[in-house]
C-alpha cells in the first residue's frame, strides 16, 4: 500500500504482514523451517516432530505451518499466558505443554518432552524451531524483502530505504540478507523502541547487550538479540534508530486513523522512526 502526505517527503510502501495466516510475518518462517526439515530428513525413515517454546505468534504460526506439512508441532506455553493464545495453538494442531512463567522452566520442559517423544518412538527424530534465532525461520523472513522489492517495483516506486523493526532480528536479518542480495545498493535500517533499545546498543558497541527489563508498549520487540542474528544485522545492516513511547504511539494512531488498519504497536515502530527519527535518509516530519 503506498501512503502520501503523511507528514514526511516521501513515498510510504508498507507491506501489510497483519493479513499473513495467524496473522503476522512468524507464518513465512515457519513455513520454511517446515519444509527444510522435511526436506532434510526425506528418504531417512526418520519422523520429524518439531518443538518450540512461545506465547506469542510464532507458536501459532509454527503449529498452522507443520499442520499444512503433515508434521506433530509441540509448544511449550508458560501457564500465564492468556486462554485465548492457547486456543489459538491447539486451533491449529499444536499441542500445548504448561510450564512455569520463567525462562529456564520453559527450556527444561522443553528438554523433558523432548526425551520423553524419543523415547516413545526411536525413528522421530525432535528440532526446536527458535522463533528467530534458526537460520531457516530467518531465511523465511527474508522472503518479505523480496516480495515488497518485487512489488515496490511494481508500483513504480523502487525502494531506497527498507525499515523494519527489531526485536530478536529475524525478521531484520532476514530481510537486511535477502534485501542487499537482490539489490546492494539499498539501505537496510533496523526501528526499535527507546525503551527496549538493546539490538541499538548492541549494533553501535559491536558488542552484544542483553534486553533486561525493556519497558515499552511495542511488547513484540522485548527480545535480545540471538547468536545467528546480531553477526547478520552487523554485516548487513546500515543503521538502527529509535522511537519513543509518544512516538510509537501517534504512528499507530496514524495507520489507524489513514489506513483504517488494525496493527499492535509494535508495526507501528518503523512508520514512527521513518517519520520522527533523523539519519533515516528520509526527511524529518512534522505531523
Amino acid at each position: 500500500m503506498v501512503s502520501e502526505n503523511l507528514g514526511v517527503n516521501a513515498h510510504l510502501i508498507f507491506k501489510c504482514e497483519n493479513f499473513q495466516k495467524v496473522g503476522a510475518f512468524k507464518f513465512r518462517g515457519a513455513t520454511n523451517s517446515i519444509k527444510s526439515l522435511l526436506a532434510e530428513y526425506e528418504g531417512t525413515g526418520k519422523k520429524p516432530v518439531v518443538i518450540t517454546h512461545s506465547s506469542g505468534n510464532h507458536a501459532q504460526a509454527l503449529a498452522l505451518a507443520a499442520r499444512e506439512q503433515g508434521v506433530i508441532c509441540h509448544v511449550i506455553m508458560p501457564n500465564n499466558a492468556p486462554s485465548v493464545k492457547k486456543a489459538a495453538v491447539q486451533g491449529y494442531g499444536g499441542i500445548v505443554t504448561e510450564c512455569e512463567p520463567t525462562l529456564q522452566a520453559r527450556e527444561d520442559t522443553t528438554a523433558q518432552v523432548t526425551q520423553q517423544l524419543i523415547a516413545q518412538d526411536t525413528n522421530t527424530v525432535v528440532e526446536f524451531i527458535s522463533p528467530y534465532n534458526d537460520v531457516r525461520v530467518i531465511a523465511g523472513q527474508g522472503t518479505l524483502a523480496l516480495e515488497v522489492l518485487e512489488q515496490a517495483e511494481e508500483l513504480d516506486k523502487p525502494l531506497d530505504v527498507l525499515i523494519t523493526p527489531v526485536g530478536g532480528g529475524g525478521m531484520l536479518s532476514g530481510c537486511a540478507v535477502a534485501a542487499k542480495g537482490s539489490k546492494p545498493t539499498i539501505r537496510v535500517i533496523g526501528a526499535e523502541p527507546e525503551g527496549a533499545d538493546d539490538a541499538y546498543r548492541s549494533f553501535y558497541s559491536k558488542q552484544f547487550v542483553p534486553s533486561v527489563n525493556p519497558k515499552t508498549i511495542a511488547d513484540g520487540l522485548l527480545t535480545s538479540l540471538g547468536s545467528n542474528t546480531f553477526p547478520l544485522i552487523l554485516e548487513h545492516v546500515d543503521a538502527i534508530h529509535t522511537a519513543s513511547e509518544e512516538e510509537i504511539i501517534r504512528a499507530t494512531k496514524l495507520v489507524y486513523e489513514r489506513m483504517k488498519i488494525v496493527i499492535e504497536p509494535s508495526s507501528a515502530v518503523p512508520l514512527a522512526v521513518a517519520l520522527y527519527s533523523t539519519g533515516t535518509y528520509l526527511p524529518a516530519a512534522s505531523y
